[in-house]
């Protein structure tokens, strides 16, 4: 790796915590150039501006969690497993976080709303591609028998999701794992009782 590459390496990896912990909006240049040793022309020189740092991190941080969410899900042989995956990633943001800070789509959807339209995209599509991989999970299990056949997988992946967002939101607000493990152990009972056959 070159030497331009291993320093856009490191700014990504120390913007993307800070971002993550900090907030976008709270986190200055000054505060990357702290963590990275690095001088603000330096970090000028691999990123256009502070807007396009964040995009990338952003990226960064969500490329990272779906290369190790499809990872899991591949290893595992049925619909059930493939699920519960996905419960245990974000279950993990709170109770044993392999990622700083939270869940990233979280963080960002809290913050841009609408001050970052170009930000506010990048977490629209990853959330469309979040969508998309609970639902063919879903339309897999019918396919090979394991899922109920009037089982929506728009519906599913929205409940899914929106409820264990929730969930992290509110075990992050009061330091506690309870309502992420309760959320977490909801689901999975629906899974069983109402979506497997």
């Amino acid at each position: 790796m070159r030497s331009s590459e291993i320093t856009k390496a490191k700014v990504l990896k120390e913007a993307t915590t800070l971002f993550n912990t900090k907030g976008y909006k709270s986190t200055s240049l000054s505060d990357i150039t702290d963590a990275t040793g690095l001088t603000k022309g330096a970090i000028y020189r691999h990123f256009e501006n502070k807007e396009t740092l964040e995009i990338e991190a952003f990226q960064k941080i969500m490329q990272s969690i779906f290369i190790e969410l499809s990872k899991k899900i591949s290893l595992e042989n049925n619909t059930r497993d493939k699920l519960f995956c996905v419960l245990n990633l974000f279950q993990s943001y709170i109770t044993d976080p392999f990622i700083v800070g939270g869940c990233p789509l979280l963080n960002v959807a809290v913050e841009v709303d609408d001050t970052n339209m170009e930000l506010k995209q990048k977490a629209q599509q990853a959330l469309a591609v979040f969508r998309h991989s609970i639902e063919k999970i879903i339309i897999n299990g019918k396919t090979h028998k394991q899922v109920r056949n009037l089982v929506n997988e728009k519906l599913v992946a929205t409940v899914l999701i929106s409820t264990l967002e929730g969930g992290i939101m509110m075990s992050k607000l009061q330091n506690s794992n309870a309502d992420i493990e309760i959320v977490v152990n909801h689901l999975k009972n629906w899974i069983v009782s109402d979506i497997l056959l």
